[in-house]
Formats: structure tokens, C-alpha cells, sequence
């Protein structure tokens, strides 16, 4: 074989385990899992919620304590969040959802540039959304690919990655627990 036939084809192999290994995964393959998150049902009541946020070389930089208040009327949700960062930071976000079939759901808040989409199946609900962040006195645009995971009527499991430019710079590791 040429040179230059092995190499393109040693190419072709690379550019295709770098495409399958960097494939994501798809909210479908959570379709049987259980129990059914039905947001509706699940973000009803009064939430504390203990976080990490984990930069890009994998260092715990800050911790969060929320106090959610979520309340639904018909398709339509609030989910009303106070944050206490580790540093003393306050910070409020109020989710507006809507349902808009019966697993696909658009969120808006006053730091979500847009609109923010999602889709839940089984046991997950995976959005994915534009947050306007305040670092220093700057504001910059950063997507977020946010999953959750139902555990149990009272657990739920958060984890989101943080990017730039396709390049993640933080992850989120938040647990909800459902006050009773």
C-alpha cells in the first residue's frame, strides 16, 4: 500500500472513532427508565438544592445552596430560585416554563438570552440554553447542556456543562431535594 493510502486511511478510522466517541447521547435512551419524570408533577413544592460548580482543569471553585419554590397552573410553571453561592454571592433566577407537547417543554428567564428547550423521557429531562453569566463586572454568553435525572418522588439529579466557542469551561453538579 502507498504512503499516502495509509495514511488516508488511517484518517478515515481516526475521523470516525473521534465522530462515534464524541457522539451524544440522546434523552430516547432514557425512554424506559424509571421513575417517570413528569416535570409537571415532580416541580411542585419547595426544593433545597446543595451544588458544585467544577472549572475545566476539574477544581471545585464554588459551592451553591438554592431554595426553589415551583408551582404549575395547567402547562404553564415558575420555578422561583434563590442561589447562596459559597463566596456569599446572592443570586435569583425565575423560570418561566411552558409545555408545549407532551414531552417538549421552552423555558425563559431574565438571564436566559432566548429561549431555552427541552425534552424529557423515562427518567430525564435534557435542555439545552443560552446564559447571560456576570464574571467581574463582564457579562458573557455561555451555552449550557443541562441533564436531570429523577431518583425518587423526592430526588432529583442535575448536571450541566458550561461552553464557549464548543469548548466547555465549568460543569454543574446540583441535587434537588423535595422538602416534604
Amino acid at each position: 500500500m502507498k504512503t499516502k493510502t495509509k495514511r488516508n486511511l488511517l484518517a478515515a478510522v481516526l475521523l470516525i472513532l473521534i465522530t462515534v466517541g464524541c457522539s451524544s447521547v440522546s434523552i430516547e435512551d432514557y425512554k424506559n427508565e424509571k421513575p417517570t419524570l413528569i416535570l409537571e408533577e415532580y416541580l411542585n413544592g419547595t426544593f433545597d438544592a446543595y451544588g458544585l460548580f467544577i472549572n475545566r482543569s476539574g477544581r471545585v471553585t464554588r459551592r451553591m445552596h438554592v431554595v426553589m419554590k415551583a408551582t404549575w397552573t395547567g402547562d404553564t410553571g415558575i420555578l422561583d430560585e434563590d442561589f447562596t453561592w459559597s463566596d456569599g454571592e446572592k443570586q435569583k433566577r425565575i423560570w418561566h416554563l411552558k409545555k408545549i407537547s407532551p414531552t417538549e417543554y421552552e423555558g425563559r428567564a431574565d438571564d436566559v438570552v432566548g429561549v431555552a428547550r427541552g425534552e424529557v423521557s423515562g427518567n430525564a429531562f435534557h435542555w439545552e440554553y443560552t446564559l447571560a453569566v456576570n464574571v467581574d463586572g463582564t457579562i458573557y454568553n455561555f451555552s449550557f447542556d443541562d441533564w436531570m435525572y429523577l431518583m425518587n418522588d423526592q430526588v432529583l439529579i442535575n448536571r450541566a456543562e458550561m461552553s464557549k466557542f464548543c469548548f466547555t469551561v465549568g460543569k454543574i453538579n446540583i441535587v434537588f431535594i423535595k422538602r416534604k
